[in-house]
């Protein structure tokens, strides 16, 4: 189902338990990274899986721009066919990044090592978000920046001529600002090296390998050391993207909350850096089975089935919060359903996404009935059965929209949102398939088609 911009839809308690066998979208994370590396290498790359959302398919666009060949043939499968390190082109025309904080930080680390001039922009979501976490550590390799107030897009890069590599310990754990050094660092000659105070998504450092870069990962501390060798010849490589757990995430709490319930997801991405959420609500003891464990691509993979459960609230550790950082919303509404208090800790880095998360899903649970508030940088909820009965402001953010219909399944009234048109970035055909696990009048509908 295809939702036009500003369409609001609202969701309810299902007349029957939701039950089926399904597969979501692509990984985001990979795909992004899929693309760009295979745009920097040399020869055709075939990448099956690939998620084919809006923020991806912008990204697509943006590596045909810079000169790399971008086609998806008749099956599905995307052909990439690169320029090799170093090698792409200045574009003609500015790149609109549309919605996708990931491709643009990325971007912006590819680009800051090319010798041309080019400009990110984006929709107005993604003008609001900061980009100075990237370009400040990028500068050193000596691309230049220009944008507007507070780091803010469309962003203005003069790339280096000869980039210098990069030595950057991370203040905050940010598995994007990671990889643009990284990436910024492949056209440079010599070491860049990246200190992170926790481990985050290595997605990048994956596929780093998988092309045939140099890449070592230490620990030390609490974090990890990531050295990579500059000026590789990165090489073709095909790429099976694997289920995205972000996406997978939600089918997966609705089937905990709707009673009677039992949904498995095939094929979804179990990295133990992205899998922060699973263990979480396996803790609050959701029945959430893991199945035909596998390795695809170079990343874990398995079969996911959630049977319903009463869930119970806790404590979840701040040190958590990289591996799940983009679940906190569909999590806050499985503690606004559990029994007792759950305290989500250190989510200093849901202020920057593409809302402010930690504000946006705080009011997400009160307009519809939760106790919630915030300390400092935790988010408190008092779980129960939520009333419902809101219409939550989605802020142009896929994921509270998604969680917000989410909640609508199992509150005591319906949930609505004042616009569903961001679902297809991340997750494209989410209501459908929602909607195709219960047997009878459909949940999740539009209320201008009502």
């Amino acid at each position: 189902m295809q939702n036009k911009s500003g369409q609001p839809f609202s969701s309810r308690r299902p007349a029957a338990p939701l039950a089926g066998t399904l597969a979501v979208p692509g990984d985001k994370s990979i795909s992004h990274r899929a693309l760009m590396l295979g745009a920097l290498a040399v020869g055709e790359t075939r990448v099956s899986g690939l998620l084919e959302g809006e923020d991806v398919l912008r990204t697509a666009a943006a590596m045909r721009a810079l000169g790399a060949s971008v086609t998806r043939d008749p099956a599905g499968t995307w052909r990439v066919a690169g320029c090799g390190v170093g090698g792409l082109g200045e574009p003609e025309d500015v790149l609109d990044m549309g919605n996708s904080g990931t491709a643009a930080r990325l971007l912006t680390g590819v680009l800051a090592s090319h010798p041309f001039v080019s400009v990110l922009t984006g929709d107005a979501s993604l003008r609001r978000r900061p980009m100075g976490r990237v370009t400040g550590p990028l500068a050193a390799c000596g691309a230049r920046f220009f944008c507007r107030e507070g780091g803010r897009l469309p962003l203005t890069v003069i790339g280096a001529a000869e980039p210098l590599p990069l030595e950057h310990r991370l203040a905050v754990a940010s598995a994007q600002v990671k990889s643009a050094l990284l990436l910024a660092g492949l056209a440079a000659p010599g070491e860049t090296r990246v200190e992170e105070p926790a481990p985050t998504r290595d997605h990048t450092e994956n596929l780093l390998r998988h092309f045939g870069a140099t890449i070592r990962v230490e620990p030390e501390g609490r974090g990890r050391v990531i050295t990579l060798v500059g000026q590789p010849e990165l090489r073709a490589a095909d790429i099976v993207v694997p289920g995205d757990p972000s996406s997978a995430a939600f089918p997966l709490v609705a089937a905990l909350l709707v009673p009677g319930s039992r949904v498995t997801v095939t094929g979804v991405g179990l990295n133990p850096l992205r899998a922060g959420l699973f263990t979480t609500l396996r803790e609050m003891g959701a029945d959430l089975v893991v199945t035909h464990p596998r390795t695809e691509g170079g990343e874990p993979v398995g079969d996911l089935t959630a049977t319903t459960s009463q869930l119970r609230g806790g404590t979840i550790p701040p040190e958590r919060a990289p591996s799940m950082i983009d679940e906190y919303p569909i999590l806050a509404v499985a503690a606004a359903c559990a029994a007792g208090e759950t305290r989500l800790c250190g989510l200093a880095e849901l202020r920057v996404k593409e809302s402010d998360r930690l504000a946006a899903t705080a009011a997400l649970l009160s307009a519809n009935g939760v106790s919630v508030r915030i300390a400092g940088d935790d988010l408190i909820v008092q779980g129960g059965r939520p009333a419902g009965g809101a219409t939550v402001a989605t802020h142009m953010d896929h994921r509270l929209a998604m969680s917000a219909l989410v909640l609508g399944l199992a509150a005591a009234a319906p949930v609505a949102v004042d616009d569903a048109s961001f679902i297809d970035t991340s997750f494209p055909g989410f209501v459908t398939l929602m909607n195709g696990l219960v047997a009878g009048p459909a949940p999740i509908a539009s209320l201008e088609a009502s």
